[in-house]
C-alpha cells in the first residue's frame, strides 16, 4: 500500500484546512432530505407520499441545476455562484415552514436548482490543487469525507427534530448551515483561486503542445463515466430501501441505524484501501463488485446478519464513486471541469432518485431479496458494458498511436 501518497496530498499547502472546511460545509446539505420529509409529515400532518413529492421536486431541481451552476463557475468563477445560491438557500429553508404546500413544490424545484454546489466546488478545487499523480488519493479522502458527512448530517437532523418536537427550527438550522458553508467558501475562494491558478497553469503547461487535445470532451467515453456513476447511486439508494424493508419484515426496524453505520464504516475502509493501492482498480470492475456484493443484502434474516451482509458491498461504495470523480477530472479540459463536475453531481442525483422507486416496485411485488437481485444485476450489466466499451476505446487509441507514429518519424527525418 502507498500510504505515503495520502501524506503527500495532506502536505500540500492549505490542503488539511481545505478538507476540514469541505467536510463541515457538506454536513447541512446531507440533512435536508430528512428535515424536509419530517417537516411535511410532522408539522403539516401530511402523508409520506406528500413528503416524497416535495423531496422529489427538490431533487429534480438539483439534477437540472448542477451542470448549469458548474458551467457558471467555469465562466464567472465561484464567488458570484456562491453569493446567489447562498442567499437563495437561506431564504428558502427559512420560508419552507410558512409556504403553503402547493407553493412549496414549485419553489422546491427552483431552489433545488440553486442549491449551493458544495460538491462541485470541492471536487473541482481538488482537481486544480492536487497533482495528477496523487489525485486518486485526494478523491479517496474526499469520498471518505462524504461518507462521514452522510453519517453525521441525517442523524443530527433526527436528533434535533426529536429534541425540539417539531421540524421548523431544524429546517432553519439547515438553511443557516448551507448559507454558512457558502459564506465560508466565499471567503476561502481567494486562497482557492490562488491554488487553482497554480494547478491550472501546471495543467495548461502540460498540454501546451497539444492544443487540440480533448476538443470534444462530451463524448461517449465521458457519458459512460456518468452511466457508471448513475448505476452506482441506483444501487446505493436501493440498498437504503432494502435495509428498511428487510428489518421491517422481521420486526427489527429499530436496528436500521446500526446497519447503516456498519455500511458507511465499511465504505470508509474501502475508500481508504482503494486510495492506498499501488494501482487503481478500474471503475467498471468496482461497479461489478458493488452490484454483485449487493445482491445478498436482500437475503438477510436478522439485523446482525444484515450488518454482515452490507459490509462487503460497503467496501466497494466509496471506491466506485471516487473512481468516477477521478475519471471525470482526467477526461475533460480544465476550462470545462466545473460543468463536468456538475454533470457528475447530476448523475449522482438522478441515480439516487431512480433507485428508491425502482426497488420499491420490485419489493412490493416480490420482496427485498428479488429487489436487491434485480438492482445488483442491473449494476453488473452496466459494469460489463463499461468494461467492454473501455477495452474497445483503448484498443482504438492504441491503433491510432501505431498508425501515427511512423508518420511522425518520417517528418522528424525530413526536418
Amino acid at each position: 500500500m502507498h500510504l505515503a501518497r495520502y501524506k503527500s496530498v495532506l502536505d500540500l499547502p492549505g490542503m488539511k484546512s481545505f478538507m476540514l472546511v469541505a467536510l463541515i460545509a457538506r454536513i447541512p446539505g446531507t440533512a435536508w432530505t430528512t428535515a424536509l420529509t419530517l417537516s411535511v409529515v410532522l408539522d403539516r400532518h401530511l402523508s409520506y407520499a406528500a413528503a416524497g413529492a416535495a423531496t422529489a421536486m427538490f431533487t429534480v431541481g438539483l439534477a437540472v441545476g448542477s451542470p448549469l451552476l458548474g458551467r457558471m463557475i467555469d465562466r464567472r468563477g465561484p464567488r458570484p455562484v456562491l453569493l446567489v445560491t447562498g442567499v437563495v438557500s437561506l431564504l428558502f429553508w427559512n420560508l419552507v415552514p410558512v409556504l403553503p404546500y402547493p407553493a412549496l413544490l414549485p419553489c422546491a424545484v427552483v431552489c433545488g436548482a440553486l442549491q449551493v454546489p458544495i460538491m462541485t466546488l470541492v471536487r473541482q478545487s481538488v482537481a486544480q490543487r492536487v497533482p495528477e499523480s496523487v489525485r486518486r488519493q485526494a478523491y479517496s479522502l474526499d469520498s471518505m469525507a462524504v461518507e462521514l458527512s452522510f453519517m453525521v448530517g441525517p442523524a443530527l437532523a433526527v436528533l434535533a427534530i426529536t429534541s425540539l418536537g417539531e421540524a421548523t427550527s431544524t429546517l432553519r438550522v439547515v438553511g443557516f448551515g448551507i448559507a454558512g458553508g457558502a459564506a465560508v467558501f466565499y471567503a476561502y475562494s481567494k486562497r482557492q483561486e490562488s491554488a487553482g491558478r497554480t494547478g491550472l497553469a501546471r495543467e495548461t503547461a502540460a498540454g501546451a503542445d497539444e492544443p487540440e487535445a480533448k476538443p470534444h470532451w462530451l463524448a461517449p467515453s465521458f457519458l459512460l463515466i456518468l452511466a457508471v456513476c448513475t448505476a452506482c447511486c441506483v444501487i446505493l439508494s436501493s440498498t437504503d430501501v432494502a435495509i428498511v424493508a428487510v428489518l421491517r419484515g422481521h420486526g427489527q426496524i429499530a436496528w436500521a441505524g446500526v446497519v447503516v453505520m456498519a455500511w458507511c464504516a465499511a465504505s470508509l475502509v474501502g475508500g481508504f484501501v482503494h486510495g492506498a493501492l499501488p494501482r487503481p482498480v478500474p471503475m467498471g470492475v468496482l461497479l461489478l463488485l458493488l452490484g454483485a456484493l449487493s445482491v445478498p443484502v436482500g437475503l438477510a434474516g436478522t439485523w446482525w446478519v444484515l450488518c454482515l451482509a452490507v459490509i462487503p458491498a460497503g467496501l466497494a461504495c466509496a471506491p466506485t464513486i471516487s473512481s468516477t470523480v477521478d475519471a471525470v477530472s482526467r477526461a475533460v479540459p480544465p476550462s470545462r471541469r466545473g460543468q463536468a463536475m456538475g454533470l457528475h453531481a447530476a448523475a449522482l442525483t438522478v441515480g439516487s432518485a431512480i433507485g428508491a422507486p425502482v426497488i420499491g416496485v420490485v419489493i412490493d411485488g416480490s420482496g427485498p431479496a428479488w429487489g436487491m437481485a434485480a438492482v445488483g444485476l442491473l449494476g453488473c450489466a452496466v459494469a460489463l458494458i463499461a468494461l467492454v466499451a473501455t477495452r474497445r476505446v483503448n484498443a482504438a487509441a492504441a491503433r491510432t498511436v501505431r498508425i501515427e507514429a511512423p508518420a511522425e518519424i518520417v517528418l522528424e527525418r525530413a526536418a
